[in-house]
């Protein structure tokens, strides 16, 4: 008989936060640690696991919800955290933007993050990883370039944590499969699951006959992205569709788009990628943005993709009174976010003046729907119980039960922050 040992510390009935720690109740490997932002957008960190009880880091991707609150594990410690190479390059980039907006609210410092690097062990996909008692193996996730799927093996007992995960191909990146993967536990990701996405292609043509519309009767479109992951597919599909446009990408984009390109291995459509880069502008200053709302016929993509700060505040202040001009939102819009009271109220502040520009959002999740995540846990082998995170109350109270009809009822469990979690086999 094995024993398998679950502590919630992020995550659990929220979604952002992520932080689950599995092991045999007196050592574990920590599967991600990351931040939400409070209603004042102060940080918010996971609940806290002695160090010492932690054999291995493993983070499934590079954003913030994920890690952005790694570093405070390497204050006093020298624990080995694994992650691809790309995650480790993207993570150093936002971590370091993290410490320079957020320093005043964080426990940890730059010195604690090289800290974190030094201690990296860079892992490629399918391949074993042993730290004491536990082997570790990571599987495409279909998220973000880089991102991993978490298998831990310890005692004959398997975990899969898939962290956030993606079960279609995108421009960017393939798209994640359990098939042939087997585990006695699945931790999953339930971000949207009590809905279905519409088919990618039928998104991509709708926003793509949106923008043609406002760019050929002279207006110029803002795009809010977020700059590690939806921008860059943004900036594939028109290399690929509208190869000719005036494309701008602005913000944090332009360091993560090289990073990218210098990863083909993680990227679906790499020549669309380095098309966008070669033919498209990278915005580097004041004076360029003026002169880009000045013209007719622009495409800005640019951060933040919940007009939180970046460069799109400016362009959403210029282009917005002008109904000839278009803002088409592509990134999920969190409450109480000026990205989320543009759409609800039709400024970003719900006292203010509508914005008189064209306002439109588009479901380019990163994100599996229902269906696919269904579709991950019943291709699992040896399936036997089902752990669920990342997911708002409501929903997953919904998705809990679709999980059901599955490993059965009494065999999904959707715990809170600060639960304990053991199952025996």
């Amino acid at each position: 008989m094995s024993k398998v040992t679950l502590k919630i510390l992020g995550s659990g009935r929220e979604v952002g936060r992520a932080a689950t720690a599995v092991g045999d109740g007196e050592t574990f490997v920590l599967m991600d640690y990351g931040v939400n932002f409070s209603d004042n957008d102060e940080p918010q960190l996971p609940q806290h696991i002695r160090p010492t009880a932690v054999k291995a880091v493993a983070i499934s991707h590079a954003h913030l919800d994920h890690i952005g609150a790694a570093p405070f594990l390497y204050i006093s410690s020298q624990i080995p955290i694994l992650m691809t190479s790309i995650t480790r390059e993207l993570a150093e980039i936002m971590i370091k933007d993290f410490l320079k907006l957020s320093g005043y609210y964080l426990p940890f410092e730059q010195v604690d993050l090289d800290t974190m690097v030094d201690n990296t062990i860079e892992i490629d996909y399918g391949k074993e990883y042993r730290f004491s008692d536990f082997v570790i193996k990571f599987i495409n996730a279909g998220h973000i370039p880089g991102s991993g799927m978490i298998l831990t093996e310890f005692n004959g007992t398997k975990v899969l944590y898939t962290g956030d995960v993606n079960t279609i191909d995108t421009y960017l990146v393939e798209g994640a499969s359990t098939m042939g993967v087997s585990a006695d536990v699945l931790v999953i990701e339930g971000t949207y699951g009590n809905s279905v996405h519409p088919p990618r292609e039928e998104i991509v043509n709708e926003f793509l006959e949106s923008v043609k519309e406002v760019v050929e009767s002279g207006g110029n479109v803002l795009i809010p992205s977020f700059s590690l992951g939806r921008s860059q597919e943004l900036m594939s599909i028109f290399a690929e569709k509208m190869p000719e446009a005036h494309i701008f990408y602005d913000g944090m984009v332009r360091r993560i788009t090289e990073v990218m390109i210098s990863h083909p291995e993680f990227i679906n459509k790499y020549e669309a990628l380095t098309k966008a880069a070669n033919n498209f502008k990278a915005v580097r200053n004041s004076s360029e943005r003026r002169r880009i709302v000045k013209g007719e016929g622009n495409i800005i993509i640019s951060s933040a993709g919940m007009l939180k700060g970046g460069p799109a505040q400016y362009y959403l202040r210029k282009l917005s009174g002008s109904k000839k001009n278009a803002v088409f939102l592509v990134s999920y819009q969190a409450p109480g976010t000026p990205g989320r009271n543009l759409l609800e109220y039709g400024s970003v502040e719900e006292e203010r003046k509508k914005i008189s520009a064209r306002l439109q959002w588009f479901d380019f999740s990163s994100h599996a729907g229902m269906d696919g995540l269904l579709k991950l846990a019943a291709d699992l082998k040896g399936l036997k119980k089902i752990v669920l995170v990342h997911s708002d109350e409501a929903v997953g109270m919904q998705f809990k039960q679709r999980l059901e009809e599955i490993v059965g009822e009494g065999n999904v469990y959707f715990p809170t922050n600060g639960e304990t979690l053991t199952f025996e086999f």
